[in-house]
């Protein structure tokens, strides 16, 4: 077998995988591993998902021979004919060349629970960072790539390709970049944008002419409203804002109001202060996202709060 039929099948076992959910962080470094060890294989892995997508909707088998399965579910069929030899989608990557599929890519989808945290290889060789309760949407076209951050919060680590820009939706705002690392945040009545590396540019849907570049070490919170968009410094507190990725919340002055709303994000336990003047209270240091009794007990402890559990919520008052 060749090295490109090889990928050809270790891409399709790739599809069918992260189809069927989360990674464990054993596979997400296995898959990591397995596209960095080839360039040809990011490619592989996108058409792959593609022809799947393809599959599960049950038109690419339209002419195949009727077979008797055990299983009821009949994307589980089309699954497994999909590696079988890998003819099948040897067949739908010519049928791509054609530009019947590959003109149309499909998303990738990527969601992720209550305090769930995954780190997932882009096809293009990007990497997206997506945290707890987050939707995100990734589509890679031959002259354009596009991820839809539909809620949460995610970190783009950019692959450079000047023939294909990188645009992020959030709302109605968008974020451009072609090699950059960057974070986008969903809010209400707008987005929070910090970049790490490099630079993007940033506007409001149907306000394309007024672009604003946001270079590396600077952030920016950006409404739907088309408001000039306003551009302040990091102050050094990137590696804090994006310490989330580790799975901790750093603090550095923050109010324990702040806090509380930052790990409720993560857990179904919530954290309940019942005395207003607790929660105007400043506090330093790194805290586990998903240990909120911990953080309740090192706040009864510096802050000689009482704490009490009731059910699935913790209350802290002076």
């Amino acid at each position: 077998m060749t090295s490109s039929a090889m990928n050809d099948d270790d891409a399709a076992r790739w599809a069918i995988r992260l189809g069927e959910g989360a990674l464990t962080s054993a596979e997400e470094q296995a898959l990591d591993d397995w596209l960095r060890a080839d360039e040809r294989r990011q490619g592989a892995l996108l058409r792959a998902e593609a022809a799947l997508a393809y599959l599960d909707r049950g038109r690419a088998l339209a002419d195949a021979p009727t077979e008797t399965s055990n299983d009821d579910d009949p994307s589980v069929w089309t699954r497994r004919r999909f590696l079988i030899g890998g003819s099948t989608l040897a067949g739908l990557t010519a049928i791509g060349a054609t530009g019947f599929i590959l003109t149309r890519p499909a998303p990738i989808e990527i969601r992720t629970a209550l305090g769930e945290i995954r780190r997932v290889p882009l096809p293009d060789g990007s990497v997206a960072s997506v945290n707890t309760a987050s939707d995100v949407a990734v589509t890679m076209a031959d002259k354009r790539r596009d991820v839809r951050l539909n809620d949460g919060e995610a970190w783009f680590q950019v692959a450079h390709d000047k023939s294909r820009p990188f645009v992020v939706e959030a709302g109605k705002v968008r974020i451009q970049a072609v090699g950059t690392a960057f974070s986008v945040r969903r809010h209400d009545k707008g987005i929070d944008v910090l970049v790490t590396e490099g630079v993007v540019e940033a506007w409001v849907e149907g306000h394309e002419g007024q672009r604003t570049r946001i270079a590396a070490g600077s952030k920016s919170f950006i409404t739907d409203d088309a408001r000039p968009i306003k551009v302040a410094s990091a102050d050094g507190a990137i590696d804090r804002t994006l310490s989330w990725r580790t799975g901790e919340l750093a603090l550095n002055g923050e109010s324990l109001d702040y806090a509380v709303a930052e790990l409720n994000r993560y857990n179904a336990r919530k954290i309940v202060i019942d005395t207003p003047a607790l929660g105007r209270e400043s506090l330093v240091g790194y805290f586990r996202v998903d240990q909120p009794e911990a953080f309740g007990q090192a706040i009864g402890a510096t802050m000689r709060a009482r704490l009490r559990v009731e059910g699935d919520t913790i209350h802290l008052s002076q």
